[in-house]
């Protein structure tokens, strides 16, 4: 069962300004295609290949680099573009409260995520995480890496990601980083979120 790149959930341009055409080409049309062509084959012919990607990632073998980092980054990718689009759409008011019982208030949340993305040193991501009893958490992962990974900084299940590797801005933001944080949040798609939220 081999993965397929999913189209994109919107137009290329749809998120413009805050993050520009070019790059979502590029970043879809070519890194996301890559690490999906590298994780079939890395699987192919493997007890691996007809397993699930969140199964796949969370018994990984982590020191198979070849899997670890294309998987993390097929499904990076694919919760990316689903988190973002250019409606925000409506938090639900469980993932609201949420939210305040975990960091005191949306804006306090937002300083939290912003600054888990800020200060990944390198390529990483930053991640907001649900936990079984629906409490919240923010951490941030190094390279392809995610919480479903076996030992991997926070273990919830990411329901919000942000892709602070350089060919994710680098276009439009060159080397200002927190800058692409703050736009991220004006393509953030709530109404996604709240759903991956209630479904944990």
């Amino acid at each position: 069962m081999a993965f397929e790149l999913p189209s994109l959930p919107y137009a290329a341009d749809a998120l413009e300004p805050h993050i520009d055409t070019r790059t979502m080409e590029i970043h879809h049309g070519k890194h996301h295609s890559g690490y999906t062509a590298k994780l079939n084959a890395a699987i192919a012919d493997t007890d691996l290949a007809n397993k699930g990607i969140e199964d796949i990632l969370g018994t990984l073998d982590m020191s198979n680099a070849a899997v670890r980092n294309n998987g993390g980054g097929y499904y990076n990718h694919c919760l990316f573009w689903e988190v973002m689009g250019p409606d925000a759409g409506e938090m639900s008011s469980g993932l609201s409260a949420a939210i305040d019982a975990a960091f005191g208030s949306f804006e306090e949340f937002k300083d939290a995520f912003s600054n888990a993305a800020a200060t990944q040193f390198g390529s990483g991501w930053a991640w907001l995480c649900v936990h079984a009893d629906g409490s919240l958490e923010v951490c941030a992962t190094a390279n392809q890496d995610n919480p479903l990974m076996p030992g991997v900084s926070c273990e919830g299940k990411p329901i919000l990601g942000l892709d602070v590797w350089e060919h994710a801005y680098y276009l439009n933001y060159q080397n200002r980083r927190p800058d692409y944080i703050t736009a991220f949040f004006n393509v953030v798609n709530w109404s996604e979120v709240s759903k991956r939220y209630a479904n944990r």
